[in-house]
């Protein structure tokens, strides 16, 4: 099984757009045809590349695979995000605290010889 992460996975519009029809409910291949127009088979290789990135799996119902969302894909998405809202607080924090230090320093103030 190939190595690629889940953000990689999601950066084709076409696997975007199946991930996001996912979301709503689980389906088969054809019901995924539908929202798409590309074949069967490409179908299939886009829903590969999302198994790979476990964003996705597959149950086999009888003669039909019924797709799903994967926790697993999910949790490294959510992680990830998590992870940038962290880096964005800890910049806020920080400028609040510059900006707090500005205020708090002795102003200088500058003589005018006349």
């Amino acid at each position: 099984m190939a190595n690629i992460s889940p953000l990689d996975a999601l950066g084709d519009p076409t696997r975007r757009q199946l991930f996001e029809r996912l979301r709503k409910s689980p389906c088969s291949v054809n019901e995924l045809m539908s929202i798409v127009p590309i074949s069967q088979p490409a179908v299939s290789q886009h829903l590969k590349v999302l198994r790979e990135a476990q964003l996705v799996k597959v149950e086999k119902r009888g003669q039909q695979r019924i797709y799903h969302l994967n926790p697993i894909g999910l949790a490294v998405l959510r992680s990830y995000t998590e992870s940038l809202w962290e880096d964005v607080l800890r910049a806020f924090g920080e400028e609040a605290e510059r900006k707090v230090k500005m205020e708090d320093a002795p102003h200088e103030t500058t003589k005018l010889n006349i």
